[in-house]
């Protein structure tokens, strides 16, 4: 069994809740996953003194449970400046570089699992709903053909590349049928991504049909972790997703925070079959 927690949106600055985010890294010790991804939006309007505090958290997530445990990252929208024009056009992920990760494409390789984070944040063209490049694309097709092996592929994006299922207004990925293809040619298990500040689960089937036959890749979205800014159903609330991931099939657990236990409780999970 492999497991993951799996938050997005904690956006440090104005909508960050501390003592939800306290609660988080409660979470994360007891839960004892092998992995923690966060899909994006660590600050609010990437300033340095939210990095600095982003910074901070990450580290108290590594080394919190008295050992270390890997973090996958990813950039959102809002960790680039999105008023200040100038650093947006000419360095918009220099405070990211700095004070999160140097590299913005990753890849991180837990026992027999692949994770690859991809940057989806577009600071020029597509700050909105993202972006995945060709060459980004050439990265991926590079990385899970050298790991053609592996027991477990996981891609890591903020934006998304499946619509919600409650029919929201919100943007996906230009090209997200395409690349959702490709994904599936490349033997892709899991997607895990955020932005829409609300969970749920869905497949890439729901975009591409003919996935449902055969290769069908789960996609699991995380709603904001520790801010203010939660939607629909989860506005003014917060949610990650514990998953446990088998051989035949994944259980996507998801936490809500609730101020009277206090702390993340777990709600029904979600069992999805793998392949």
């Amino acid at each position: 069994m492999f497991t993951v927690l799996h938050g997005s949106d904690v956006h440090f600055g104005k909508p960050h809740r501390p003592g939800v985010a306290a609660d988080f890294l409660r979470l994360a010790r007891e839960a004892a996953p092998d992995v923690i991804v966060l899909a994006g939006d660590f600050t609010q309007r990437a300033k340095i003194g939210e990095y600095a505090q982003a910074q901070a958290f990450l580290q108290e997530l590594r080394e919190g449970a008295g050992r270390t445990v890997p973090v996958v990252v990813t950039p959102g929208n809002h960790d680039v400046p999105l008023f200040r024009i100038h650093e947006r056009v000419f360095a918009p992920f220099r405070h990211y570089r700095t004070f999160v990760s140097e590299e913005l494409d990753t890849v991180t390789r837990v026992g027999e699992a692949v994770l690859v984070a991809v940057n989806s944040a577009d600071p020029h063209r597509g700050i909105v709903n993202g972006r995945i490049t060709d060459r980004q694309l050439g990265f991926l097709a590079r990385i899970f053909q050298e790991t053609f092996g592996a027991n477990l592929r996981i891609l890591v994006t903020h934006h998304a590349l499946a619509p919600p299922p409650d029919g929201g207004s919100d943007s996906v990925v230009p090209r997200n049928g395409e690349i959702l293809d490709r994904l599936r040619e490349w033997g892709v298990d899991l997607i895990l991504s955020g932005h829409f500040h609300r969970g749920f689960v869905t497949k890439s089937s729901a975009v591409r049909p003919a996935h449902g036959e055969r290769g069908d890749i789960a996609i699991v979205h995380s709603g904001t972790a520790t801010s203010s800014r939660g939607r629909e159903a989860e506005k003014g609330r917060n949610s990650v997703n514990l998953l446990k991931i088998g051989t035949q099939h994944t259980e996507v657990i998801p936490h809500w925070w609730e101020d009277e236990v206090p702390g993340f409780v777990a709600r029904d999970s979600i069992l999805i079959g793998r392949g």
